[in-house]
Parts: C-alpha cells; structure tokens; sequence
C-alpha cells in the first residue's frame, strides 16, 4: 500500500507535491484505495457480461447435451491445455511484476512485463491455428448443417451420430472465445502502456497503482479462460 510518492515536485505554494497524485485526491494511499475500488467495480461489470454467455451455454447444453457431447470433439484440447499453460505462467509474471513496481526493482518490472505480453502473443497465436482449422473446415457459428463426420474422433470404432443445429455449438464457442480473445488483446495494450511507463522509470514504492490495476484485469483475464477450457474442450 503507498504511503507517499518519493518522486515530488513543488506545487504554487513552494510545497512539495507528488508528481502523479491528481489535483482532487488529498494523499497518494487515497488515489491509490480510490484507483483499486473503480478497477473492481469495472471488473465486476466485467463478470456479469460473460455471466449471460455462461448462462447461455449452461441453458442450452441443458436442453441439448447431444449437440456439445459431438461437437466438443471438434476442439483441440492439446491446443487449448497449451494455452491454459501459458495463462497460469502469465498470471505469475504479472503478479511478479506488481510486487517489483512494489519494491522499485524498476529492471525486474520492465522483464516481467515484457514477458506477460510475450504470453499474450503466444495465447492469440494459438487461438489463430484454431481459428484457421475451423474456418478450413466449415465449423463457422450459426452453421445450419452438422460439421463432417470423418473430422470427428472415432468411438469404440464407430462414428458417432450427427445431431442436427450442430452449428449453434460452434456459435457459442466463436462468442465466448472471440469475446475473451478481445479481453486479451485490451489486456496487452494496457500492459504496453505500464510497461513504456515502466521503462520511462514512472513507478516507485509510492506509485505503482496502474500496474496494480492492470494486473487485476489480467487475471480476470486468465480466470476466465480458466473455466472457458474445461467447458468447451474436456466435459463431455
């Protein structure tokens, strides 16, 4: 928690006034509380717009199993293990990187930043070969027919049966990924900016606040996946 800002200049009345601390805050600790309780209240709103995907999914896989138990086997679950993997390590790095602006490790900071926006390029890239080997083989949302049946994996040596509106499963996988994909890359852009702050040499023991927030959206981020994966790729 910031007590004062170590990096300060003087104000209009010869006083020393913290260089980041907005004119309507009183002390850096109350910019600070101030920045953190707007971060999850956002996130909050954040929550209740991919709660009504989740309802989605919940409601219509209530009502057609048949449909998610096929189509799942369209999914690459080694890809999307792949970037549950690189998520979790990216977690890390961020949380790393908040405790460094903490402690002034300014070098440490700029690394672990890099780092986690390097996950986040690795995260789309992967996404992308998804994406391709969807489009190639015609499992595009709102698909009014079933995808090939030779696409999907054999079971006890037979293939399984085709239910028909296979394509509303793919609908909600291209909303519920493509809505998070976009998190990530508006995730990125903000870990650029802390990350160019950073190297400018912005953050200190005393300030460190948007690197706090930025890391709070980027675990929500990742939280997200996290629950993503198991209900599209593994639940049968």
């Amino acid at each position: 928690m910031p007590e004062t800002d170590t990096t300060a200049e003087p104000d209009e009345g010869g006083q020393e006034h913290p260089q980041f601390l907005a004119h309507h805050f009183d002390t850096p600790r109350q910019q600070f509380n101030a920045g953190k309780l707007g971060m999850w209240i956002f996130l909050v709103t954040e929550i209740l717009l991919f709660s009504g995907l989740f309802c989605a999914y919940v409601v219509y896989r209530a009502n057609h199993p048949e449909i998610f138990i096929y189509a799942h086997r369209f999914l690459d679950k080694n890809l999307g293990a792949l970037n549950t993997c690189v998520l979790i390590f990216s977690s890390l790095t961020m949380a790393w990187a908040v405790r460094s602006a903490q402690l002034e490790r300014k070098a440490a900071l700029a690394l672990l930043l890099s780092v986690t926006l390097l996950c986040g390029f690795v995260f789309l890239g992967v996404k992308y070969v998804e994406y391709r080997h969807k489009w190639h083989e015609g499992l595009l949302w709102a698909n009014r027919y079933a995808p090939r049946a030779e696409a999907a994996e054999e079971t006890d040596g037979e293939q399984p049966i085709e239910p028909r509106n296979v394509g509303v499963f793919f609908s909600i996988y291209f909303m519920m990924t493509g809505l998070h994909g976009l998190h990530v890359i508006a995730g990125m852009g903000a870990i650029a900016w802390v990350l160019r702050r950073s190297i400018r040499g912005d953050f200190n023991r005393g300030y460190f606040g948007p690197v706090d927030y930025v890391g709070l959206y980027w675990h929500l981020v990742d939280l997200i996946w996290i629950y993503l994966f198991p209900l599209l790729y593994l639940i049968h």
